[in-house]
């Protein structure tokens, strides 16, 4: 295992690699904050990259889900994880391969939540890859986007009440995350159908998505309505806004924010 100060230098480097909406709002969080929510955040995504992956099987995929979240049920055996991925090492990225690192700069007031929002995460995923990502219903997307995004939001509300006992509604964050993951899902549409998943209900059009993207990031507001730590309110303004401003360029036509763009939208609110 490496030492902490290193870990929280590569949990920095990786998070930057792996994701372009939470590193700079992560990057402004205080010292504690930044740690914990690094943590969890690589933790998450150390998950969601084995049902991701395009190269394993599904029933591999799912067996590695299934396992690694019984894992987080109890102290992280960083020993038999690694066993688990052994034979996928060579296809894996850095950020699954290195989840015991991500646990171990976790803070221990909140690491054992962090590992159960994580499983549930896990054992949802697998879940859905074994249903082949079939969405049929938006009981199913609903669904779906909670085991995906939504607890993301589950798992940062416990982080904020850890920290300073702020309090925000669970269903409200459920639907932070869910918004910002119907984003996803309309910005990656064609490239999902490539590879012959599509996440949209039946009889949806993608008029349809945009109106469930804008219904849950209308629950996002309000979830950020009861913080009052200005240091939190800034993190989560910026993948809200960030959100928010790709639904409109996709609406006028292009994929995605340009550059330019997303550093104005940072700044507008760092400077508010």
């Amino acid at each position: 295992m490496r030492s902490a100060n290193k870990c929280n230098k590569e949990a920095m480097r990786v998070l930057k690699e792996t994701s372009r909406t939470f590193y700079i709002p992560i990057t402004l969080l205080k010292p504690t904050l930044k740690k914990a929510v690094a943590s969890a955040y690589l933790s998450m995504r150390a998950v969601d990259e084995i049902e991701d992956h395009e190269q394993l099987p599904h029933q591999v995929k799912a067996g590695l889900l299934e396992e690694t979240s019984q894992l987080l049920l109890k102290p992280f055996d960083v020993k038999t994880y690694q066993n688990l991925i052994a034979p996928y090492l060579e296809v894996l990225p850095e950020v699954t391969k290195r989840l015991g690192d991500w646990l171990s700069i976790c803070p221990d007031g909140i690491v054992d939540k962090v590992k159960a929002s994580t499983s549930t995460m896990a054992i949802g995923m697998a879940k859905w890859v074994r249903k082949d990502w079939k969405i049929h219903t938006k009981e199913d997307l609903d669904d779906y986007t909670y085991y995906v995004a939504g607890l993301v939001g589950v798992m940062l509300s416990d982080i904020w009440s850890w920290y300073d006992d702020t309090e925000t509604d669970q269903e409200l964050a459920i639907g932070f995350g869910r918004g910002l993951q119907s984003v996803n899902i309309l910005r990656n549409q064609d490239e999902d159908q490539e590879r012959g998943v599509t996440f949209m209900p039946d009889g949806w059009a993608r008029d349809d998505m945009f109106a469930y993207a804008t219904e849950n990031l209308s629950l996002a507001e309000a979830y950020m309505k009861d913080i009052d730590n200005r240091n939190i309110a800034t993190f989560c303004k910026i993948p809200y806004k960030l959100a928010e401003k790709t639904l409109t360029v996709m609406k006028h036509g292009s994929e995605k924010m340009t550059r330019a763009e997303v550093a104005a939208v940072v700044e507008d609110i760092v400077n508010d």
